[in-house]
Parts: structure tokens; C-alpha cells; sequence
């Protein structure tokens, strides 16, 4: 099953800080949207999950930023699923401008219902195979 993912995204002007370079929260936005966008490959629904009552939430981000990106930079984000677990999905993503390695990251996101309480990842809404370890 689909495990890796890329997508492009050009840099917009807002996203920018008053140097020019991609402002480091922003970063944190394109790797949800490689999140999604992989999942979405996968043939996974958040929507699906949502009505369902369960999320998934950011537990542990870290990023390594090499180099800024600039306005209207076209970029390539590489996101991989890492390691899964029943309740868990960890992520790794590295950020390119043509073939120079911009940032790197790692997430760990939990699966929760709307009160907060930890829930196994339904089968059933999960298109990957799953790498269980302890």
C-alpha cells in the first residue's frame, strides 16, 4: 500500500515574514497538508472520521529548518508514513526546492474522540498496512 507521498506548493506572499523567507509556522502547514494529501492517496476520509467522532491530533512535532524558502518558490514535499501502531501514526517529511533539502520533520499524531480520550485507528478508515510494534 501507498506509504510515501509528494505534492508541490508554491510559496505565497502571505505566507511570507518581513525578510521574504517562508515564515517557520508555515512549515508546520504544509506538512498537515502532505498529511492529508497522502492519507487522501491512501483512499482515506477525515471527513469520514470526523462524523465518525474520532481525530487525529498533533501529539509531537519537531522540524530541522536547512534553508529558507522564499516567495513564489516552487517546492516539493516528500511526506512517509514511518511507523503505525493501533493508535498512533508517525510521519516524516523532508521539504525540497528542485533537489536542495530545505527542512525536515517528524510528527506523531494520536487517534481521539471529541472528548479527548485515545482510540484505535479504525481499519475500516485506514488504506495502509499496518506496522504495529510496541
Amino acid at each position: 500500500m501507498l506509504m510515501e507521498h509528494d505534492i508541490e506548493i508554491r510559496v505565497r506572499y502571505s505566507e511570507t515574514d518581513a525578510m521574504g523567507f517562508l515564515h517557520h509556522a508555515n512549515y508546520l502547514s504544509y506538512f498537515e497538508i502532505g498529511r492529508t494529501e497522502l492519507f487522501r492517496a491512501q483512499g482515506g476520509d477525515y471527513r469520514r472520521m470526523e462524523e465518525l467522532g474520532l481525530f487525529l491530533v498533533v501529539a509531537k512535532v519537531q522540524v530541522r529548518y536547512r534553508k529558507p524558502a522564499r516567495y513564489d518558490d516552487l517546492l516539493r514535499l516528500h511526506t512517509r508514513i514511518s511507523r503505525t501502531t493501533t493508535v498512533r501514526l508517525e510521519h516524516t517529511y523532508q521539504l525540497f526546492r528542485n533537489d536542495e533539502l530545505l527542512a525536515e520533520a517528524e510528527s506523531t499524531l494520536a487517534c481521539v474522540d471529541s472528548h479527548g480520550s485515545v482510540q484505535m485507528i479504525p481499519q475500516d478508515l485506514v488504506a495502509f498496512t499496518r506496522k504495529d510494534t510496541p
